[in-house]
């Protein structure tokens, strides 16, 4: 593999440093502990690229390298410490010198360790892993957790009490069989029970879709989603604290309808009558609760999807980190719980096809919100959405997110961001357009979005492009 010029400079493009990629400007030199941490951190994250000599902040400059002269010697001093190989190469950019380490990723199953201890990245250094993130690692390989039995060996009939089989049936919009036997052969033909003589195993997925009760099965009892209501804009006055008792499929409607009544309403004005409107439309509270149940990481002990609802905004977070980047909702799908998802399709609640995030942001766009935050850490992921907010009212911020996702959203639809458009966004009118110029400058600056040179060059028409188009 040979590593260009052009290589580095896109990766220098990225509006953040990503899983797979980490820049260090070391001018002199580069503390050699350090380097192996971040090869062992970089290999348990997936792999990647550890880049010396150029700034680890936009506008990440190539400012050079003078560290580690021998490439040879230093390859081979990374495969004496950590145990796998590296490769070094030697970019020779036009601004300077720069070292690129080609980390591979970590066998299936297995965390490499550096003197006994196991390291991921934190920040701008490498820190030991969490209990989880190793459990998880380790557990590689092993049964899918979801297609283990929650209840074994039960009678028909006790199916039967134990999963709510009319709903089932109702979801699928087919006629109910006529006999036990009937109801079992369908749940076995979804894989949501396996037979095994006159006796039935229920899997744990049949227990979280179909669940009558969550309770009746123990180890899903944390699994269950929560609604928690506060009284203001923080967590000082909680009002309303519930959690779900059902499984997913048969109380989704139930969970949808229990968080719009609990949502704040919004008094406006049409044809001058007062009317009252949700702070949030129904369907965008549907679209990222099913996504939220969806994309959990089951893995995570101890916590559950959780829906928080403030007097202006609405949070949604479910456990674990994403398998995509978040800058990266709108445009990529991958399902963490591919069985989970196609059941849910399959049951008529979600459409498997990557559409519900664009929902998301075209309707926080068609009723003019502020657009939705995607926060991730390596526990949680969280959405959050807001109430109606002017944009005098938005920060530098809340413009940004509003712009990228705007030019995101035009892209996908083989369209382009203009001025002309994020106005449109925004509800600004044409002697506003310098507030759309600020948003589309600023957001250039972080890099989240770019001029499409191809399409035109016209400054008051420029088309733009997010970063990874």
């Amino acid at each position: 593999m040979v590593i260009t010029p052009e290589e580095v400079d896109i990766w220098r493009g990225q509006p953040t440093e990503t899983e797979y990629l980490e820049f260090k400007e070391a001018k002199n030199q580069y503390d050699s502990d350090k380097l192996f941490g971040y090869c062992v951190a970089i290999a348990n994250e997936g792999g990647g690229f550890f880049i010396l000599g150029v700034e680890n902040r936009p506008p990440r400059n190539v400012v050079g390298t003078a560290a580690f002269q021998d490439v040879s010697k230093i390859a081979e001093r990374i495969f004496q410490t950590v145990r796998f190989r590296v490769d070094v190469h030697e970019v020779r950019h036009a601004a300077g010198r720069v070292l690129v380490f080609h980390i591979p990723s970590r066998p299936t199953g297995i965390a490499y360790h550096l003197d006994g201890k196991y390291l991921m990245r934190a920040g701008e250094s490498t820190v030991p892993m969490t209990e989880d993130r190793l459990r998880k690692i380790f557990d590689e390989g092993k049964p899918d957790w979801l297609e283990e039995c929650s209840a074994e060996d039960v009678s028909a009939i006790d199916v039967i009490k134990l999963l709510d089989t009319q709903k089932f049936f109702e979801l699928l919009t087919i006629p109910y069989p006529s006999t036990q036997s009937g109801v079992i052969e369908r749940l076995a033909s979804e894989r949501l029970v396996h037979r095994n003589g006159d006796k039935v195993s229920i899997k744990r997925l049949g227990a979280l879709l179909l669940a009558k009760k969550m309770d009746n099965f123990p180890d899903l009892k944390r699994k269950v989603p929560r609604v928690i209501v506060y009284a203001g804009k923080n967590k000082l006055r909680t009002k309303a604290d519930m959690s779900g008792t059902k499984g997913y499929a048969v109380g989704f409607e139930g969970l949808v309808d229990y968080v719009m009544s609990q949502t704040p309403q919004n008094e406006i004005i049409k044809s001058a009558i007062r009317v009252e409107s949700t702070l949030v439309p129904a369907v965008v509270i549907r679209e990222l609760i099913a996504n939220a149940l969806i994309h959990q990481d089951f893995s995570v002990s101890g916590t559950s999807m959780i829906v928080e609802i403030y007097s202006n905004r609405i949070d949604i977070s479910n456990p674990g980190k994403p398998i995509v980047p978040e800058t990266r909702f709108i445009d990529t799908f991958r399902s963490r719980n591919e069985r989970l998802a196609h059941l849910m399709r399959h049951l008529h609640i979600c459409e498997e096809k990557g559409s519900g995030i664009k929902k998301v942001v075209h309707f926080a766009e068609f009723c003019q919100l502020p657009a939705p935050s995607f926060v991730a850490d390596e526990f949680k992921t969280q959405v959050t959405i807001y109430g109606p907010m002017k944009i005098a009212s938005m920060d530098r911020a809340d413009r940004v997110r509003a712009c990228y996702q705007h030019c995101a959203l035009k892209y996908v639809m083989s369209e382009r961001m203009t001025n002309q458009s994020l106005r449109a966004r925004f509800g600004l009118p044409e002697a506003k357009s310098a507030i759309a110029s600020q948003a589309i400058a600023a957001t250039v600056e972080e890099k989240y979005i770019r001029l499409d040179e191809k399409v035109g060059t016209s400054r008051k028409y420029a088309p733009y492009i997010p970063f990874w188009a």
